[in-house]
């Protein structure tokens, strides 16, 4: 990269110390998942709908689902108990290039493997129109769970959405929507802006259930610390009003960070496992499309610049939402693969999430700039924090002018002792977690 050495004139004044907090999160959670998941399958209305010499298509998405690889297994297990033939497909929209290849890495990756599930997979990107809503609306479902499956179980987790606010968000409807329409469903849905997805996926959801046979499907809620905290069959006819629960639930659990007013944020990875848009907005308070307000619903704390310092592995190069940082290191710029990012940000008509923000060298510049571009704030007083991902917020760093409001809160206590923030030799953190 071009010398950026005329930007030390901002590395100047001393950084606050900051000393290592661990909040106490929502740490409801499920034991033995196969047992539940047995459980929920001897339901009336649930197992009894799986009867022998049935085809069931079971869905694997994308999002990094805690235990997705065990949730599956037992769903495989519970359907061959009933003397049906299960397979997976894969259901998330665009994702992996668009490409069936991409998408079979996406899985394999979370340890969905046809050796691990003992079940076929069959990953396709071919789908079916199967007619319209809301007048001009197509809704397009996965050709090989359509003409291949007698019963199609979605398995999906319920959270809040990255990029709407809506009665149902993310979970199983929305996966029957977008995640089963794949890149023709989710195009289409993008298409029309995120401002209408909260009345077209219940519509499309809908509609798709009174087309394919639907019998129920498999939610997942997961606690403070991204583990799962509850597996829940739910039956076709109950999904719309149930899911709206869940996603109550989903938001009373999820782990967000302490504080009212944070200058600086510090993210060390982002990526397609920890959310949609790499980092979670319902975490970072802001979005790539900027369409929900989240200051005025009251989400706290708000940050004035955030640094993202690298990608996870496992985002095999999709830097989507990279552009909602300020500052990111030249380490995640030179793992970003365009062709992956640029398919899911066009999908998600939403280009500026792909912006590449300032790029600095190391953790020491990164820093001294994004403090130079606060307003109201000094270096030696900045109120800074630090997390590994938005999906891992029970550890923070954070600076000691920040530490009353982290505290104020009754849910975080100190670990260690306030120290300087150290950097070795090439200028990066020396602290890890």
């Amino acid at each position: 990269m071009a010398s950026l050495e005329g930007l030390s004139i901002f590395e100047r004044g001393e950084l606050p110390r900051w000393v290592k907090v661990r909040q106490q999160l929502d740490d409801t959670e499920v034991g033995n998942i196969a047992e539940v998941i047995a459980a929920e399958f001897a339901r009336p209305g649930i197992g009894d709908t799986i009867t022998p010499g049935m085809s069931v298509a079971l869905t694997a998405g994308s999002r990094g689902i805690h235990a997705i690889d065990q949730i599956l297994r037992a769903c495989v297990d519970e359907i061959r108990k009933r003397g049906a033939t299960p397979f997976i497909v894969t259901a998330m929209g665009s994702h992996g290039g668009a490409t069936v290849e991409g998408q079979l890495s996406i899985i394999h990756h979370y340890g969905i493997t046809e050796e691990a599930m003992g079940c076929e997979i069959r990953a396709s990107m071919e789908t079916v129109h199967l007619g319209n809503v809301e007048g001009d609306v197509p809704v397009w479902f996965d050709r090989t769970a359509y003409e291949q499956a007698d019963a199609v179980i979605p398995v999906g987790r319920v959270k809040p959405h990255t990029d709407f606010v809506g009665p149902v968000e993310s979970g199983l409807m929305k996966m029957l929507a977008i995640g089963l329409g794949k890149q023709k469903g989710a195009e289409y849905f993008h298409a029309r802006g995120f401002g209408h997805f909260d009345h077209l996926i219940p519509a499309v959801a809908t509609f798709t259930l009174s087309k394919v046979n639907i019998p129920f499907g498999i939610a997942t809620v997961e606690n403070g610390y991204s583990h799962c905290s509850l597996i829940e069959a739910v039956p076709a006819a109950q999904i719309w009003e149930r899911e709206q629960e869940l996603l109550t639930i989903a938001r009373e659990r999820i782990g967000r960070l302490p504080g009212q007013d944070l200058d600086v944020l510090i993210v060390d990875e982002i990526g397609k496992d920890v959310s949609g848009d790499g980092a979670d907005p319902n975490v970072i308070n802001r979005d790539v499309v900027g369409l929900v307000d989240r200051e005025a619903l009251g989400f706290r704390p708000t940050i004035q610049r955030i640094i993202f310092r690298d990608l996870t592995p496992d985002t095999e190069g999709n830097a989507t939402g990279v552009g909602m940082a300020e500052v990111v290191l030249q380490q995640l710029v030179d793992k970003i693969d365009p062709l992956k990012t640029y398919m899911n940000m066009i999908t998600a008509k939403g280009p500026e999430g792909a912006r590449i923000p300032m790029t600095m060298e190391n953790d020491r510049r990164a820093l001294y700039i994004a403090i130079a571009c606060c307003l109201d704030t000094k270096v030696e007083t900045a109120r800074i924090a630090r997390i590994r991902s938005t999906k891992y917020v029970e550890d923070l760093w954070v600076s000691e002018p920040y530490l009353d409001q982290v505290l104020a809160g009754g849910r975080a206590e100190v670990v260690n002792e306030p120290g300087p923030i150290l950097f070795d030799t090439g200028g990066m953190f020396t602290e890890g977690w």
